[in-house]
């Protein structure tokens, strides 16, 4: 009787340990396969996400496959908004390796987010101990701008974001993209606070009712993009003046595609002829500077703030704006001398000034886009040539 119970136990442990080792044996094929996958998986984003796209020409192939990561060349453009990053966007959008495309607008939201969210003592303490991490933040945030910038228009060689204000997040954007490069567009702030006024141009903060508070709001904003700017360095930062760009616009695209690693291309300083074309230059119909981008680069927004500014506001403006003197602008002369146009910048004047310049055809069919005003408006700006002479 024992012996044979003794028999059934040692059966019994038998079968047990046959159980044990096939799982065993399965969990560790299980295990490595989830190792070997997560390995690859880490492979595959350390090398970026992929993106398949069509190209121009309608075909779709395995060629066509879009490699993205942090560690792109990315190219931010911004600034105070009315200082002619639009401009900017547009002359390198007709580059044939670069696409910027429009605003997204949601990108300077989702980085001023982040901003409260560091600001904020309690906030951060709170994130910390849900495991929201700074490391969680940005790799998230890393994601987030990546999938807005490379989704929202065709794939390129180099991608650039215009977003004005995303610029007041410079330093972070340079820790959490390393190899990005910046361009920061620098004009006359009352130049800049004029034509907002003037358009209409919806900010927020910015009260269009008083030159007084805008070049306040102007100063303070210019003066956090450009602090970040020289602490980020000049390797990585390009400031560029608005009236040097548009007075000598082969010097200083130049400078900027040498500042970017590109190679020069002439199509740069016609942007308007690439608008609307495969790989050229897309406009938005709602962004303010669209109707005066559709013109070659010309000067004649130069100088429309002069004699509209009011007096009391004139008489102190180095104390309300003193990031005018800092960046180069002299704020009592009214108006100021930039320079002297190059003589194709002149000839560019004279044809907008006559209209003779092409109106794309989705602007032509918007409402809000009046053809006749646009061209009337020009027309008083210039009769022969701008009464800017000095070198």
């Amino acid at each position: 009787m024992i012996g044979k119970l003794k028999h059934n136990l040692l059966l019994a442990c038998l079968v047990i340990s046959s159980l044990t080792v096939f799982y065993l044996g399965r969990y560790a094929l299980e295990c490595h396969h989830k190792i070997d996958h997560n390995g690859k998986l880490q492979q595959v984003l350390s090398n970026g996400r992929s993106l398949n796209y069509v190209s121009g020409t309608g075909l779709k192939n395995n060629s066509n496959r879009f490699v993205y990561n942090k560690d792109m060349p990315l190219i931010f453009i911004g600034g105070v908004p009315r200082s002619g990053t639009t401009l900017m966007r547009a002359m390198l959008d007709a580059h044939p390796d670069v696409r910027c495309g429009e605003e997204t607008r949601v990108i300077p939201r989702i980085l001023g987010m982040k901003h409260m969210w560091s600001k904020s003592v309690r906030e951060k303490q709170r994130l910390d101990e849900a495991g929201v991490t700074d490391e969680v933040l940005d790799s998230a945030m890393q994601a987030f701008l990546l999938e807005i910038i490379v989704k929202h228009g065709e794939p390129a060689k180099y991608l650039c974001n215009k977003d004005p204000f995303a610029l007041k997040s410079l330093t972070y954007l340079s820790k959490i993209f390393p190899n990005a490069k910046f361009i920061l567009m620098i004009r006359d702030g009352r130049a800049s606070v004029h034509s907002m006024i003037t358009r209409k141009v919806t900010i927020a903060g910015f009260d269009l009712s008083s030159y007084r508070d805008c070049l306040t709001k102007w100063n303070r904003a210019i003066e956090t993009m450009y602090n970040q700017c020289l602490e980020t360095g000049f390797n990585k930062c390009l400031p560029v003046h608005y009236e040097q760009l548009v007075l000598h616009p082969t010097t200083w695209m130049k400078n900027v595609l040498k500042f970017l690693d590109i190679p020069w291309n002439t199509a740069v300083l016609h942007h308007e002829e690439m608008i609307g074309k495969v790989g050229g230059v897309s406009l938005s119909k709602v962004e303010r500077s669209t109707d005066q981008v559709i013109k070659p680069v010309n000067i004649e927004a130069l100088t429309k703030w002069v004699g509209k500014i009011p007096h009391d506001v004139v008489r102190e403006m180095p104390a309300i704006a003193p990031m005018l003197a800092k960046l180069g602008y002299d704020p009592y002369a009214n108006p100021p001398n930039y320079g002297k146009p190059d003589a194709t910048v002149i000839e560019n004047t004279k044809r907008v000034v006559r209209g003779f310049f092409q109106l794309p055809e989705f602007l032509q069919e918007h409402p809000e886009v009046e053809v006749k005003k646009i061209k009337e408006r020009v027309r008083n700006v210039l009769q022969k040539e701008m009464p800017i002479t000095k070198d």
